[in-house]
């Protein structure tokens, strides 16, 4: 995907609804799940860069108090994600905030409760001693298409289903590997998740290792994947592949000449180091 459109999906997708997420993937003809990346990574940065103003101490109390001026029977399950939208925060992000709150006014020293306990009645909002908050906490979660113990489980489903699509991939072609568990039995810290047991050839460029990533691509996922992952498989296996199931910005593809190549599936057409060989013979 060019930049240029990149940025067009960005501009669209502002102050939209998830119900209209369908027709601006079919006027880009682009799938879903890129849509929903592009969106997810773009929402992800806003909330980064309000964190702060989020949680000081001033609006941590103010929006605590919007939260128990306006329960009542009939604003049941709908206040929090109410006050989410006001003030242009993830549901989930604010469920957190009051829980957390509500738990430091419960404790008898008002001290901030364990981070461990606070994840566990997000995953489990019934474990949530306050039948009220319990019910509102769990309504942010099931709303929230960005954060969320929910949305965590989703996601780490979704790599797992396209690392598998690439197993299979490699299995159908009769490309030997080593997969990433055994590497790390091996001693091996950070790891791709497969090394090529024989090295492939792709558009005349050799290929150690595979990537898979079922997400979108955009520029600061890729920098910081190549700063935290990528460049450090290059150094250990050398020069491997990426693959963006989800597409990417192509103007990122910029490394395939120094051992980093990005695609968005498996190519059809490679070349074995074996045939390499044979047919230089």
């Amino acid at each position: 995907m060019k930049l240029a459109i990149y940025k067009e999906i960005l501009k669209r997708l502002q102050g939209r609804e998830r119900e209209e997420f369908s027709g601006i993937a079919q006027h880009y003809r682009v799938s879903l799940h890129t849509l929903m990346s592009i969106y997810s990574q773009d929402y992800q940065k806003k909330m980064k860069k309000t964190h702060q103003r989020h949680h000081s101490v001033e609006a941590v109390d103010d929006y605590f108090q919007r939260y128990q001026e306006r329960i009542s029977p009939e604003t049941m399950g709908t206040v929090l994600l109410r006050i989410a939208k006001e003030i242009d925060l993830a549901p989930s992000l604010l469920a957190k905030i009051i829980l957390e709150h509500h738990l430091a006014l419960q404790s008898a020293e008002s001290e901030a409760p364990a981070r461990s306990y606070v994840n566990q009645l997000l995953k489990d909002p019934c474990q949530i001693p306050d039948p009220v908050l319990a019910n509102e906490v769990q309504q942010c979660i099931l709303n929230d298409c960005v954060y969320g113990p929910v949305v965590d489980s989703i996601r780490h489903s979704v790599g797992f289903e396209y690392e598998n699509k690439l197993k299979r991939i490699l299995e159908d072609k009769g490309i030997a590997f080593i997969g990433e568990d055994v590497m790390r039995a091996k001693g091996y810290d950070k790891t791709p998740d497969f090394k090529l047991e024989v090295p492939i050839a792709v558009d005349g460029r050799v290929v150690n290792w595979v990537e898979s990533k079922a997400s979108f691509g955009d520029e600061l996922s890729h920098r910081t994947y190549l700063r935290d992952q990528f460049w450090s498989y290059w150094n250990r296996f050398g020069p491997g592949m990426v693959i963006y199931w989800f597409g990417f910005i192509d103007e990122l593809d910029v490394n395939a000449d120094k051992g980093i190549v990005l695609m968005d599936h498996f190519p059809d057409s490679f070349t074995t180091l074996q045939a390499l060989s044979d047919r230089d013979r």
